[in-house]
Formats: C-alpha cells, sequence, structure tokens
C-alpha cells in the first residue's frame, strides 16, 4: 500500500503544493529567505509607471527592494520590463533557480538562487537610494497593497 509520501514522489500533481516548480517554488523561496531576515514583502505590486513588480521588500528602516523572479533562460530572454523598476527601489535583484545560467544577468543587479523552501544572495544588490518623495508614494502604496490584501482574506466577498 502506497504511503501519501510514496504517492507524492510518484505522481507531482498530488505532491506538497508548498514545493511549488518554477516562479511560484522561486517566490515562495525568496519570500521566506527575506522574511527570516527581517524584512516583509508583497507580490504582484503596481508600480506608478504601469509595471508590476514580482516581490517588492521593505526592510526596518523603510528600504524598498524590488525583486525580479526568473523561472528560465527563456522567462529572462523574452522580458525586457525589468530595466523599469530601478526607479522605484533601493535595490534591485533577480531571482533565479538554480540549474538558471547566471551569466546572463546584468552585473549592476543582485542575484538570489531560490527553491521554494530558502534562498540564497550570491550577488548582493547595489544600494541606490530614493528620493524621499517617491519612498514615500511607494511605501503608502506597500502599505495600502498589504492591508487590501489582508481584508480580501478575512472578507472574501468584499467588493471592489
Amino acid at each position: 500500500m502506497e504511503t501519501k509520501d510514496e504517492h507524492s514522489a510518484l505522481d507531482p500533481a498530488s505532491a506538497d503544493p508548498r514545493a511549488r516548480p518554477g516562479a511560484a517554488g522561486i517566490t515562495r523561496g525568496v519570500r521566506r529567505y527575506l522574511h527570516a531576515r527581517g524584512l516583509t514583502s508583497v507580490t504582484e505590486a503596481g508600480l506608478a509607471n504601469g509595471r508590476r513588480a514580482d516581490i517588492l521588500a521593505l526592510d526596518r528602516d523603510g528600504r524598498l527592494w524590488i525583486i525580479e523572479v526568473k523561472s528560465s533562460r527563456a522567462d529572462f530572454l523574452s522580458d525586457h520590463k525589468w530595466p523599469d523598476y530601478a526607479p522605484f527601489c533601493d535595490a534591485f535583484s533577480f531571482a533565479v533557480d538554480q540549474a538558471f545560467p547566471q551569466s546572463l544577468l546584468p552585473a549592476d543587479a543582485g542575484v538570489l538562487v531560490a527553491d521554494a523552501y530558502d534562498a540564497m544572495e550570491v550577488r548582493p544588490a547595489p544600494s541606490r537610494p530614493l528620493a524621499p518623495a517617491r519612498r514615500k508614494a511607494l511605501l503608502l502604496r506597500f502599505a495600502r497593497l498589504a492591508a487590501e490584501r489582508l481584508h480580501r482574506l478575512d472578507d472574501p466577498d468584499l467588493p471592489s
């Protein structure tokens, strides 16, 4: 008789949902890494220029870090939006899995290597301090997005 764990190993569809493959797994691991270091984060954060950051993280000092998740070489080569994120963060990094060819990533960005459980910073993100007015606008956007998502968890039927 198969145990649940044996069945999961045989059937990827029934695998532990926390062990997500691809971008979802990378995102989860990065967010766990950030949390362990005292940062909080939101995903799919809209920016004033119409772009959407995969992960927007906030440290205790109010610094903002955007992390762009790339799940494959093709994903990186087909996406040319990431340079538009730099004006909206103090630091910018890419998050990839261990198989990703890191030589493709620009030298002026940080690099995190992640799986669904954790991440490791292999190249720190250069610091580019935000202007105070932009920081304030981004902090308000971050707070409102986080509060709205918490409210929707409490009341999924909340009208838009």
